[in-house]
């Protein structure tokens, strides 16, 4: 067990400072909505595809790697690679966090596609704390996105069609642990607890209890742990221990300190690699 790392359905020691939480209020603060669209069209289908950033490391491209969009994808491939399909958060592809993080896949030798959920005009964005209706509205949307990126995979050339992740992080992550779709061999959950509180009617997780996970937190996070004084949830564990307790092959990583988005700090990137080294078989 690498150190930081804690496996389920064990113990999980470091979080047991967040079980004496005291009752948390529900949100109370106005927060703002923006946008009025949360359904898909035709065209926004098309673009959430051909906007999505990708990462193909060089075995792929018998060069140098590529790094764009999917529409300028390079049309000769010269291997297949796995895969991470990952659903950003909140703040969409303009985090400098998701190129840097897809690079790095790139240089383990794994592609990486992340879908743009903005591609849909006039897209419904808040700033919390709103009403969980508002909340729904954009988890269905993201799940939608999860089946377009899913059929983009397969369809793609260079793309192991066996060996391929979904990840998501924050609001990304709420749609991938719902998913109960086939096609992946594991998920990596970023910044997201998989818990009843405000963000949701229900946490919903939907992850096969057979299939690896991974979960990646930090402890104290300022959305899905008891720091959040609206968080909504008395007895939260500020992690998805709870939810894949019945899951052996899940993985919780609490990292003391962390931000929200995590992806790219040691700790985080130290737990994905081994976890994608796994599932991918990797040498």
């Amino acid at each position: 067990m690498h150190p930081g790392r804690l496996r389920f359905p064990q113990l999980v020691t470091a979080a047991l400072c967040l079980l004496g939480a005291s009752a948390l209020p529900h949100a109370t603060a106005a927060g703002e909505v923006r946008g009025t669209a949360f359904r898909h069209t035709a065209s926004s289908q098309r673009e959430v595809i051909a906007g999505a950033s990708v990462a193909l490391p060089a075995a792929v491209t018998g060069g140098v790697g590529f790094f764009g969009h999917w529409r300028d994808l390079p049309a000769a491939t010269h291997a297949r690679v796995p895969v991470v399909v990952l659903l950003h958060g909140s703040s969409g592809l303009g985090s400098k966090a998701i190129e840097e993080w897809q690079r790095w896949l790139a240089d383990m030798g794994i592609a990486s596609v992340a879908p743009d959920s903005f591609a849909l005009p006039d897209r419904l964005t808040y700033t919390s704390p709103v009403g969980t209706d508002v909340y729904e509205r954009i988890h269905a949307l993201r799940a939608s996105e999860i089946e377009l990126a899913r059929d983009a995979v397969r369809s793609a050339a260079w793309a192991d069609p066996a060996r391929v992740v979904l990840a998501g992080t924050s609001e990304g992550a709420v749609a991938v642990a719902r998913d109960r779709g086939a096609g992946f061999v594991g998920r990596i959950l970023f910044s997201w607890s998989c818990e009843d509180n405000y963000f949701v009617d229900g946490h919903r997780t939907a992850i096969p209890p057979d299939q690896p996970v991974l979960n990646v937190m930090s402890a104290s996070d300022p959305f899905f742990s008891s720091a959040n004084t609206w968080l909504g949830n008395s007895h939260a564990l500020g992690h998805c221990g709870g939810a894949l307790r019945d899951n052996k092959n899940a993985t919780i990583v609490l990292i003391p300190g962390a931000p929200h988005t995590l992806l790219n700090l040691p700790a985080a990137r130290h737990a994905v690699a081994g976890f994608l080294r796994d599932v991918f078989m990797l040498r």
